[in-house]
């Protein structure tokens, strides 16, 4: 079975997932639980609804849909041998129907569909054609776009972008056009301040100031002023690996074990599959609790969103988080990993601060 992050599959009760990563077992995929229809599930939160088609759907929010799935639908687990437990996912033939971002939007930007949203996802990606190299093929779309069941009113654009080297083009693209007076696209975290959303902030080594000045220059999330819709509306672009870009890993272990929790400073060695989730970054270990000082540590790999193109290469960073060996066919090896569990918010990946060393240490 051939899927990739962003793919969208559905069940024959038509609960949407999200694949997740590019790791997965034989003829299955790890997924996330995206909505779900009213026929199975409802929540009384306002954020949730989505309409649009004959019947609601609602969206799951943090582990929601992990504990909806654990709870009525356990079938829709998949075993995850190096882990010797089983996460979110589906086999081939529990898949009824299987949504790809890039093949939804090559036929909402050639289709005579027009609506204020729609019109403005053209425009929005002709500005980009008109002063780079990139072309259609190389995005996509996904969120309440790709399943139909968007409102013009408010509903955001989520686009997908495949491949490094087009991360990096889009990335000077929307630079150039955050500079131009006469572009209605500009970073949505220029003007961002604290108060503003998300208003639920609880990492603790992480300030929400810190939030907005790492998003603010990873230039990925971007407002438009749209003359069709009378309202700027959000446009982020979610970075995915091209098909000839994944390796999957999963065939080549044989166990992740939890060794520990580690706080260490580091060099980035590349930054280049940072975009990407799980993001991963080659590391040099420069400090860190002594009892780790002779590990053989790698990299970190990064499943929180927060964390995505948050390092460079060569800058020297501070990381927090759970200490893992990695077991292969042919080495083993130890990585940093930052993700879902226990002491979430205690997880940082950020910049080096004399200043906070100290205490973070």
């Amino acid at each position: 079975m051939k899927v990739r992050d962003r793919d969208a599959p559905v069940t024959r009760e038509g609960i949407i997932f999200r694949v997740y990563g590019y790791d997965h077992p034989p003829n299955s995929c790890v997924c996330d639980v995206e909505y779900a229809p009213e026929t199975i599930y409802r929540t009384d939160d306002p954020r949730a609804i989505r309409t649009g088609k004959k019947i609601k759907y609602y969206k799951f929010y943090f582990d929601g849909g992990l504990k909806f799935v654990k709870d009525y639908f356990p079938q829709y687990q998949v075993f995850y041998a190096p882990l010797r437990r089983k996460l979110v996912g589906l086999s081939e033939e529990q898949i009824l129907e299987l949504r790809r971002p890039d093949e939804k939007l090559a036929v909402l930007f050639n289709s005579d569909r027009d609506d204020p949203l729609l019109r403005t996802m053209r425009r929005i990606l002709n500005e980009i054609f008109e002063i780079s190299k990139l072309r259609i093929s190389d995005f996509g779309v996904f969120g309440s776009i790709l399943h139909d069941f968007y409102n013009p009113q408010y509903s955001d654009i989520d686009l997908v972008i495949y491949g490094r080297r087009e991360v990096q083009e889009l990335v000077e693209t929307l630079s150039s056009l955050y500079k131009n007076k006469n572009s209605r696209l500009r970073n949505e975290f220029e003007a961002w301040d604290p108060s503003m959303p998300p208003f639920h902030w609880n990492f603790k080594n992480y300030s929400k100031a810190e939030y907005g000045w790492y998003q603010k220059r990873k230039k990925i999330y971007a407002v438009y002023s749209s003359p069709y819709l009378g309202r700027t509306v959000k446009v982020e672009f979610e970075p995915i690996r091209k098909w000839n870009e994944i390796i999957n890993e999963y065939t080549e272990l044989k166990e992740i074990k939890v060794v520990g929790w580690i706080k260490a400073i580091v060099r980035i060695v590349d930054d280049v599959n940072s975009y990407f989730m799980p993001s991963i970054y080659p590391i040099e270990v420069l400090e860190t609790n002594s009892e780790f000082m002779d590990k053989n540590i790698t990299r970190i790999v990064s499943f929180v969103e927060e964390f995505r193109m948050q390092l460079k290469k060569d800058e020297i960073g501070i990381v927090e988080g759970r200490l893992e060996k990695v077991v292969r066919k042919k080495d083993e090896f130890y990585q940093i990993t930052l993700t879902y569990g226990e002491n979430y918010f205690n997880q940082v990946l950020k910049l080096y601060d004399k200043k906070n060393i100290l205490k973070f240490m």
